[in-house]
């Protein structure tokens, strides 16, 4: 049963919005934080941090678990070799979100996603 399993659309399809996960993903694994709207950054936490914790276990399968979700070779090595050690004692919460003001254009909320 589907009850109460919503995801916030960020007024995009299924397969743009996966894209834009992906990407958000691995930049902000690679450049350990990154900035966008409070939006992204709220859809984001939770995506990377079931990575972080597939990382944390450093196998050949979370390798593979990984492989699926970050596009380049780069952004794995980094996940398994530098962020799954260093969270390893750590239940959960890898990420913070910090309020950085309002873009100028559109108005929109900004924040900082970043590893704790």
């Amino acid at each position: 049963m589907r009850h109460r399993n919503t995801t916030k659309s960020l007024g995009r399809k299924v397969g743009p919005r996966k894209a834009l996960m992906k990407s958000l993903a691995q930049n902000l694994i690679l450049h350990e934080k990154i900035k966008t709207t409070e939006a992204k950054a709220k859809v984001l936490r939770p995506y990377v941090e079931r990575m972080v914790t597939t990382a944390k276990k450093g196998d050949l399968t979370a390798r593979r678990a990984l492989m699926k979700d970050l596009t380049t070779e780069g952004a794995v090595k980094k996940a398994l070799e530098v962020i799954g050690p260093r969270y390893k004692t750590r239940a959960g919460g890898y990420t913070r979100i910090i309020k950085v003001g309002t873009r100028q254009g559109d108005g929109a909320e900004m924040v900082q996603i970043e590893f704790v």
